[in-house]
């Protein structure tokens, strides 16, 4: 078997040789095609840009700079985790940030789409996903790829689509905090008017003569017990006339008193929500760490001219040999039989 094999191995060998010359022809043309048909008159270079980023780990800014007693309260400048990244992976590829790049880089134009095409929108999506990319990468960061014939506008493209994630996901949850805050606007100032009502209340009864229930009660039967003692009959007649005004009004003003303080209190708490809900509707933070911006390619990254070249021309080689060897065999068949 051994003996058989060298035997193969020197006939492949003595083939190669015998025709070299026709394998030589067929790489050079190889060599020469791709060399040719990589050049830009036939592929357009594309240039690479790429922004590499961190999501951040807060969503709401009230919670991580102003809920004290907020038990989920985060640093504002720890990195994101996988859920976060794809968060970001989600609003990078959505229909807001696209439409926005179609239209601010006229990219049908750039791409050489006819707007009148039938099928114009599916043509500039297929181009939009072939020349842009997201991913996230091993460090659990995400990058933004572009590709492009122009250098300059790959990077343009990649760092706008950078600013476009903060400013597609803040507008996102400004929508429902700027709903939320309205909800708790109105009933802050809905609990301000009843508690100023309720206040207003308290003045009427104390102008009436109520201004402590409890502790004019005490001191007016003590005084009264007083004048009885002292057989003082136009005092207990004060008095007795006192008494009269708080036992007629000290019950609303206990539970208006009692009421009032309560309704402070829930106004106190609910002021702190509405400050928050106020900074979370007209505050925005970013939602990123930029670690590499995108900046203006000097090399181009497609197409790979030596690689189409290698493999174009030692797949020429393959397939001449195999050819060759299909046409020896075919002769040698016609030989026998002949």
């Amino acid at each position: 078997m051994q003996e058989k094999s060298d035997f193969n191995s020197t006939n492949f060998l003595l083939f190669l040789y015998k025709w070299r010359k026709y394998l030589l022809i067929i790489g050079a043309v190889s060599i020469g095609a791709s060399i040719l048909f990589s050049s830009p008159f036939f592929i357009v270079p594309k240039y690479k840009a790429s922004v590499i980023m961190f999501p951040t780990s807060t969503n709401s800014i009230s919670k991580a700079l102003m809920a004290d007693n907020y038990s989920g309260k985060q640093d504002i400048l720890e990195f994101g985790a996988d859920e976060q990244a794809e968060q970001l992976l989600q609003i990078l590829n959505s229909n807001k940030i696209r439409a926005r790049l179609i239209q601010k880089y006229n990219l049908f134009d750039h791409y050489d789409i006819n707007p009148d095409s039938r099928y114009k929108n599916t043509l500039l999506f297929k181009e939009y996903e072939n020349n842009i990319s997201f991913r996230r990468t091993e460090f659990m960061a995400v990058e933004i790829e572009v590709l492009d014939k122009d250098p300059q506008m790959a990077a343009d493209i990649a760092n706008d689509i950078a600013a476009l994630l903060d400013s597609t996901k803040n507008a996102m949850q400004k929508e429902r905090a700027v709903k939320g805050y309205k909800i708790v606007e109105t009933e802050y100032n809905k609990l301000k008017t009843e508690i100023q009502q309720m206040e207003d209340s308290l003045t009427k009864l104390r102008e009436a003569g109520v201004n402590d229930y409890e502790t004019q009660a005490e001191a007016y039967n003590t005084q009264l017990a007083i004048a009885l003692a002292h057989n003082n009959t136009s005092g207990v007649h004060a008095l007795e006339e006192k008494l009269k005004t708080i036992s007629e009004n000290g019950g609303a003003y206990v539970s208006l008193r009692d009421a009032l303080d309560f309704e402070k209190k829930q106004l106190g708490e609910l002021k702190i929500k509405f400050e928050e809900a106020k900074v979370d509707a007209e505050q925005e933070l970013p939602c990123k760490f930029i670690v590499d911006s995108a900046y203006k390619a000097e090399n181009k990254t497609y197409p790979v001219r030596w690689l189409i070249v290698v493999l174009s021309t030692i797949s020429a080689i393959l397939l001449g040999i195999l050819t060759i060897i299909i046409v020896e065999n075919i002769r040698r068949k016609k030989f026998t039989f002949s």
